[in-house]
């Protein structure tokens, strides 16, 4: 079982493990399609075996192959992910993680985003989820 605070994967398992959360689940020959830089087939069947042992991953038998799936819920994930980003690069800080997205992105949100945003912020402001 994985720990509530795992340490850091090396680039290339996070980027399987992205991959895998991006499908929901995958088998090895899908990973390697959606690998940047892609190493071998059995390089990428070897860093399974590794996220597998690390708890990370689990599979489950489809004929012939492994089809592996996440452990750590993709919400669950995101929001370790999201804890991270926010201490590395913004000071633990929400309203300077916002911020930042907003710079990036402000033109490209609709104006239904925008009230959706509104209204989380009113909750906000009010305690409630």
């Amino acid at each position: 079982m994985p720990s509530s605070t795992p340490s850091p994967l090396p680039r290339r398992e996070r980027q399987i493990l992205d991959a895998i959360y991006a499908r929901g689940r995958a088998t090895a020959a899908e990973v390697l399609d959606d690998l940047p830089d892609p190493p071998s087939y059995s390089a990428v069947r070897a860093l399974l075996v590794k996220l597998e042992k690390k708890g990370q991953v689990r599979h489950v038998q489809d004929g012939p192959r492994y089809v592996y799936e996440p452990v750590v819920p993709r919400r669950k994930a995101q929001s370790s992910a999201l804890e991270r980003l926010m201490r590395t690069f913004f000071e633990g800080s929400v309203s300077k993680t916002v911020a930042a997205l907003l710079d990036r992105g402000a033109a490209e949100l609709t104006g239904e985003e925008l009230d959706e945003l509104a209204r989380m912020i009113d909750r906000a402001r009010k305690g409630g989820r």
